[in-house]
């Protein structure tokens, strides 16, 4: 057995210097630094770091929000299982994929679960916080909605995963066009614990 480090303090200073060593930090502002290397720290992947997508204000914007108590929209369980929240004030966090009306709700919009447990969202979305780890056709259906004259959420963080749609919705979210700040990483590459790691590093810094 090799001697490994035991300290977890240690071992977070070493892990956090490290990545603030090998990725390029340099076409992010300082406060998105910081989401970028939790998001890198959650996925051990430094090259993920030029393709991480942020509005200016959108630090700004959800920190306003989660101090206000604002609800916090997730599209899977594993989002809201990976949001830690002891860094939260009192903000509900809300999945409505499991909700029984939803597939019979997909299957008249002939979309999927994912996309058709976001129109739940509607009558809360305003001021909301969005956080899409998993599913494309969510963040797609987000979108359509906000054209179509939704209420804007305060912020949306959104790192679908896959190989289908999910390089496209986040694009599309990068136009920037939809008048909601924005956290994204462009690509194929994402998943749930990178969503919630950029949520929790925000939270982080202004904790109850």
């Amino acid at each position: 057995m090799i001697d490994y480090l035991k300290d977890p303090d240690a071992i977070y200073a070493r892990s956090f210097a490290t990545i603030r060593a090998e990725a390029d930090l340099a076409g992010l502002g300082e406060d998105m630094q910081d989401v970028a290397v939790r998001m890198i720290h959650a996925c051990g992947m430094v090259e993920i770091a030029p393709h991480i997508r942020a509005s200016e204000d959108v630090v700004e914007k959800i920190e306003f929000a989660l101090v206000e108590r604002a609800p916090i929209f997730c599209d899977v369980e594993a989002v809201r299982a990976a949001i830690i929240p002891k860094y939260l004030h009192g903000n509900e966090l809300i999945v409505t994929l499991n909700d029984p009306s939803v597939p019979a709700l997909a299957k008249r919009l002939g979309t999927t679960r994912s996309a058709a447990a976001v129109d739940l969202w509607r009558d809360r979305l305003k001021g909301a916080i969005v956080v899409i780890g998993n599913a494309p056709t969510a963040l797609f259906h987000l979108l359509e909605m906000l054209d179509a004259g939704a209420p804007k959420p305060a912020a949306i963080i959104a790192t679908p995963v896959g190989f289908v749609g999910a390089e496209e919705a986040k694009a599309e979210l990068d136009l920037d066009i939809h008048g909601v700040p924005f956290i994204t990483l462009l690509g194929r590459r994402g998943g749930s614990a990178i969503a919630a790691a950029a949520l929790n590093a925000i939270a982080r810094g202004i904790a109850p």
